[in-house]
């Protein structure tokens, strides 16, 4: 059946299919909500236990949701709901060793990226896709997949006796360790790669006062640059911050020699004077809460014939320096509810030109993420980097139809990733030779600096 939207855009309506997806994570939720608005049967299946009956694991990083996810939650009507527990986040606080506390702004006016609690946000993706007639099948974890016929097995262990479930395609959205793709892996001429960054990274807490307030500015993100570690702050709805320590492994200052309650706090009386005293339960969180790894993901294909996808993490993980792994797991949904109305039930092409549209935005996004931990650690206390973004910015703002930074083309757009990737580089290009320019502290916003920018970008 062909639709047309009120634009008057063609839209291929689907037959219902029964679907399945395998993981209750963001992805998993919102990609039941999408189809479920396409008039599929949806069950979604989880080897955790419901998020909702649970304490969260304290290994969680504060979520910044931009115009990517935004987008995707406008499509089918949430986004709204979604503001509700979220804070706007219009610019960093950095918080720099003998310097006094400055802020970076990351756009133009009105541009701000959203902090969200994970484990909120999982819980109300939960409850929105349930509440549209999704199943969801807690505490039950798929061992096997069967990719041509599109079946699961499901059981108690590996070993035991497993039930099968019968579908018309799967979705795997479980993760950077899926099983679904683990089972893809196991054909010919499938191409994977991970890479684990020697950093790793724990959670803690700035409560709130005790009128519920915020302990810091409320509508920043909170960086203390140190170098080859940092530590950030993210707020809550309820007066908290979320703080995530990034902190290599092994060497002179990292995980393994901090084993003592009195190692670790003097390591954040001597890096962390100004936020110490107000991490609660420093010591108690520093032991308790997990120390988890980071890792980018890479594979292809991310299909199997017209029977499964792969989407989000289970596709691309990426680390997390540029708050874009949820956008770019959301903006995969986007991209495929777009392919499903322009195809209808042609589940071949949709499947296929999904991947070969995604795949390029997801390497490109996570070249961004590895890059911008390097830019937040190290090159935000740097006065040469700092200057070098104050004369981007000066620019920009002169000439906003000729240069748009490449944090504003991740961020505050959505064009492709791989777009931005590579204007990203020309602009660098340019900007390494305008920091040669002789004095340039003292001239960097003059006519001279902008012409020689101009000259630069015509060549």
């Amino acid at each position: 059946m062909v639709l047309h939207d009120i634009n008057g855009m063609r839209i291929m309506k689907q037959t219902p299919k029964n679907l399945a997806i395998i993981g209750s994570g963001l992805v998993g939720s919102l990609l039941a909500i999408y189809l479920r608005k396409q008039g599929h049967s949806v069950t979604v299946f989880d080897r955790r236990p419901d998020i909702r009956t649970i304490q969260f694991s304290g290994r969680s990083i504060n979520l910044a949701m931009s115009n990517r996810g935004w987008r995707s939650l406008e499509k089918v009507g949430i986004a709204d709901e979604i503001k509700k527990i979220a804070i706007p986040l219009d610019k960093r606080a950095m918080h720099v060793t003998d310097k006094p506390l400055y802020y970076q702004k990351y756009g133009k006016e009105g541009e701000a990226i959203w902090s969200i609690s994970r484990g909120i946000l999982n819980r109300k993706m939960i409850d929105l896709a349930e509440g549209s007639g999704v199943v969801f099948r807690f505490n039950e974890k798929v061992w096997d997949v069967d990719l041509p016929e599109a079946k699961i097995y499901t059981g108690e262990t590996e070993k035991g006796e497993w039930k099968s479930y019968q579908y018309d395609l799967i979705f795997g959205c479980d993760g950077a360790f899926s099983r679904v793709r683990h089972k893809m892996q196991r054909r010919s001429r499938f191409d994977y790669s991970q890479d684990f960054i020697d950093v790793g990274y724990k959670e803690l807490t700035i409560p709130p006062n005790e009128d519920g307030s915020h302990k810091l500015d409320k509508h920043s993100f909170h960086i203390w640059p140190r170098g080859k570690f940092m530590l950030i702050a993210m707020p809550n709805i309820d007066g908290s911050f979320t703080c995530t320590l990034f902190l290599p492994f092994e060497g002179e200052v990292s995980f393994e020699k901090l084993t003592t309650e009195s190692e670790a706090k003097n390591f954040f009386k001597t890096y962390f004077p100004n936020v110490r005293k107000e991490i609660e339960n420093l010591t108690k969180d520093f032991f308790d809460n997990p120390t988890s790894a980071m890792v980018t993901m890479k594979c292809y294909p991310w299909t199997y014939w017209n029977k499964v996808a792969l989407v989000g993490d289970s596709a691309h993980a990426i680390v997390p320096f540029y708050g874009q792994g949820m956008n770019a797991g959301f903006e995969d949904i986007y991209v495929l509810n777009d392919l499903i109305e322009a195809h209808g039930d042609d589940w071949e092409t949709i499947f296929q030109t999904y991947q070969e549209h995604r795949k390029p935005n997801a390497d490109a996004i996570a070249e961004l993420s590895y890059r911008n931990f390097l830019e937040m650690s190290s090159k935000t206390a740097d006065p040469k980097f700092l200057l070098q973004k104050q004369i981007e910015k000066h620019f920009a703002a002169k000439h906003p139809d000729k240069w748009i930074p490449v944090y504003s083309r991740v961020t505050f757009s959505d064009k492709p990733y791989a777009e931005a990737l590579q204007i990203g580089d020309y602009q660098e290009k340019i900007m390494q030779a305008v920091m040669k320019i002789p004095n340039i502290e003292e001239i960097w916003d003059s006519k001279e600096v902008e012409y020689k920018i101009l000259d630069l970008l015509k060549a």
